[in-house]
């Protein structure tokens, strides 16, 4: 399923952090960050030439990894290509297009998010809705009992 359709990229990683730290101050959440910048600092081009900065098309790769510790503690990995991993209590979301970030991020602060879960078989989801229909869903990982945290609990429904 294609999520990314009709919401327009951000132009720049920047303006994503811009728009993720809007949203966190809303939710009067700490926000720190801190940014890759060149082709040899990015995590996707590992096999970037000795002391290339550059990718092949000239462009300047920007990436950013922003923490948002407390509770929930949430994890956002922007990368330049338009997407993004957001991992929230340890539970991460491969493949979020960037222009939903901040959508996905105001969904878990403001407590939109749930946890559904099985009995039988014991099984347990993290369920993040965003405007225009759009949900992401990830397995919370409940082997021996691990996984459930104490904000996930706070959210089962």
């Amino acid at each position: 399923m294609d999520h990314s359709a009709g919401l327009p990229p951000f132009p720049s990683t920047e303006a994503a952090v811009t728009a993720l730290r809007e949203t966190a101050d809303r939710h009067g959440r700490e926000f720190l960050v801190e940014h890759a910048v060149g082709a040899d600092q990015s995590a996707r081009r590992t096999a970037a030439g000795a002391f290339a900065v550059t990718d092949e098309d000239g462009s300047l790769p920007h990436e950013a990894l922003i923490e948002l510790p407390g509770s929930p503690e949430i994890e956002i990995q922007v990368f330049s290509e338009g997407d993004s991993h957001i991992t929230v209590e340890g539970i991460t979301f491969h493949d979020v297009p960037t222009a939903h970030a901040p959508a996905f991020l105001d969904a878990v602060l403001a407590r939109r998010a749930r946890v559904k879960t099985t009995w039988y078989p014991p099984f347990a989801r993290l369920i993040v809705p965003l405007p225009g229909d759009i949900t992401y869903k990830e397995v919370v990982t409940m082997a021996h009992g691990a996984g459930m945290t104490r904000w996930l609990s706070s959210i089962i429904r």
